[in-house]
């Protein structure tokens, strides 16, 4: 008896003496038995691992019999669990509202704190909780000629030193919260926290850099905050607004970790770690959050550019260019000219002005994909005024074979009125459009078809202020009053702007067939004539005086995000053999553009 008690006395202190040696983090305690015994203690919650393995750990050795009535032990004291930001994560990357309300913030990392910071930078063996991408975007002026700068060269210019293709910067705007992010991804003054002389911090609660930016000072903004008053810069050909966009080859681009030491990974409670990884974002271009919209300016299927379809193929006008217009999401043509079984073989020096379209040139809207058919277009009633037969209806069915959507032209004036909705991940676009040129045998009524007119563009205004209240993204399209001018007039004005005024996030004119200016207005662009598309004006007379600038072409593309309208990318065609436009060479693109953003 006197050895039990000895030997029960022993394990008392045992006991005392392991507890106080035992870390201050909970620990795995089964309920009190009568044997003495050593229980391992394996997480079970234990994050997904991907870049860093976690090591199984056993608890320190636990014995679960009930202490004496004259030993008690002290309450076991949970851990505090903190967070830690690196200075190089940028500002917005994480909400810090999101944040669970039970993790104290540090100022520095610790054993006990979940970490954000630079995957790179990530000590060796840390627990992966989540990696999130980041990627900024170099802009300029919308109005800007200039389309590239190497990596090299952004990296002298925001060190100080501008070279190359930057050499006419003298500022690099960027918001304070992202200035030591860049400063990782680009390189630093210096010192450290010296800020070179190039770089202009801007606050971080500005909207948008518009009023700072100009010819010499661009900015690097977050993704997520492009506006159409920019224009995205490519860095070594790479946009981040392109299809097929590598991140890991961008020079402004971030991967970021959440980590954490393993022994914090085991104890923090699982709804803290699990409230935080939900809070911080995969990255902040999401491709399931975005839509490209490929707009262009006058098709007309007839005369030599029919011609040379009918000799050279069907898709040939498109031969050149296919890629720009397969390529996004949603594909807009402005086909003037409605589809008649009986038309006649295309002549090519046909001098007249009521045409049609053989319904087989289809062919070419399905090779580049065309979406969204419309039909402002002042020639769609050219066949009943020529051949009495109204083929709208019949080219309205064809369209629908080929799953094309349409608006602004139907079989009577309310068809012809309705907007075609489209949703793509997350992006609700409406179009809308009106011929306000005419002929009045062009325009659809009550009861005959044709286009819709714009009258006095109050039901327009008003369906655009309507459809925009509803969420959508509103582009509307004009058959306007047609010249041969790269400026726009006073009136073309004011009725485009009403358009922007009403909601509208893109406002384009159809009927040019020499392009036009553009502008941004009311945040929404307007682009007062794209030019021909598929069209056979190589040239043209206008009283007395030879036009050639009938060849050059624009297409935009327009890119949306997270329900947004963010940025519009100039393409630049060149109209060839009567029928096929190419691209420009660089020269070309420069000049054409020197030319029209000149225009005052």
């Amino acid at each position: 008896m006197q050895r039990c008690a000895y030997r029960k006395g022993f394990l008392s202190i045992l006991l005392l003496t392991l507890y106080a040696c035992a870390p201050a983090y909970p620990v795995f305690i089964p309920p009190a038995q009568n044997n003495t015994e050593i229980s391992p203690s394996v997480p079970t919650d234990l994050p997904e691992q991907s870049d860093a393995k976690v090591t199984e750990t056993l608890a320190r050795p636990v014995t679960t019999q009930t202490p004496s009535p004259t030993a008690q032990l002290p309450t076991p004291t949970a851990m505090p669990i903190t967070y830690w930001i690196s200075p190089e994560v940028p500002a917005r990357l994480l909400d810090p509202a999101q944040i669970p309300s039970s993790l104290a913030r540090t100022e520095g990392a610790v054993d006990n704190a979940l970490t954000l910071g630079l995957a790179e930078r990530m000590p060796g063996g840390s627990v992966l909780l989540k990696e999130a991408d980041y990627i900024f975007a170099l802009v300029a002026p919308f109005k800007t000629v200039q389309d590239d700068v190497t990596a090299s060269d952004l990296k002298a210019a925001w060190q100080g030193s501008p070279q190359g293709t930057t050499d006419h910067l003298t500022h690099i705007a960027v918001y304070e919260g992202d200035y030591h992010a860049l400063v990782a991804l680009l390189g630093g003054a210096p010192g450290g926290d010296v800020i070179s002389e190039t770089v202009l911090l801007l606050p971080d609660g500005l909207d948008n850099f518009s009023e700072h930016l100009s010819a010499t000072t661009w900015a690097v903004v977050p993704f997520e905050r492009l506006i159409p008053d920019y224009k995205v810069i490519s860095v070594d050909g790479a946009s981040p607004l392109n299809d097929g966009f590598t991140q890991q080859s961008y020079p402004i681009y971030g991967k970021y970790a959440l980590y954490t030491s393993e022994m914090t990974a085991q104890h923090f409670l699982s709804n803290d770690k699990d409230a935080f990884i939900a809070a911080l974002p995969d990255t902040n271009r999401d491709e399931s959050k975005l839509t490209t919209l490929v707009m262009t300016g006058v098709t007309a299927l007839v005369r030599a550019t029919a011609f040379q379809m009918e000799n050279k193929g069907i898709t040939y006008p498109a031969r050149d260019i296919v890629d720009w217009l397969k390529a996004a999401d949603i594909t807009h043509i402005s086909n003037e000219v409605s589809f008649y079984e009986d038309c006649p073989y295309p002549d090519p020096s046909y001098g007249g002005l009521n045409f049609c379209s053989h319904p087989k040139y289809i062919e070419l809207f399905d090779f580049i994909g065309a979406d969204v058919i419309e039909l402002t277009g002042n020639h769609n009633n050219d066949s009943f005024i020529k051949y009495g037969v109204d083929v709208v209806p019949s080219t309205l069915e064809l369209y629908a074979e080929h799953g094309m959507v349409t608006y602004a032209g139907g079989t009577n004036l309310v068809q012809a009125m309705q907007p075609a909705l489209l949703d793509h991940n997350g992006n609700r676009l409406a179009f809308i459009g009106c011929n306000a040129f005419g002929p009045v045998a062009a325009w659809a009524t009550d009861s005959s078809s044709g286009s819709a007119p714009c009258g006095d563009l109050e039901w327009m205004a008003a369906e655009v202020d309507r459809l925009k209240a509803e969420g959508y993204l509103v582009i509307a399209t004009f058959q306007y009053y047609e010249d041969y001018f790269k400026s726009a007039p006073q009136p073309m004005k004011a009725d485009f702007r009403k358009m922007a005024e009403a909601g509208a996030v893109i406002v384009n004119g159809s009927q040019a067939h020499l392009a036009k200016e553009m502008e941004i207005y009311n945040d929404a662009l307007i682009h007062y004539g794209l030019g021909n598309l598929f069209f056979d004006q190589m040239t043209i007379e206008v009283n007395g005086k030879l036009i050639t600038e009938t060849r050059n072409e624009f297409i935009q593309r327009h890119v949306f995000y997270n329900g947004e309208y963010i940025s519009t990318e100039l393409l630049t065609a060149v109209l060839e053999d009567f029928a096929k436009p190419r691209p420009m060479t660089l020269e070309e693109r420069q000049a054409f553009l020197e030319e029209i953003f000149s225009v005052r």
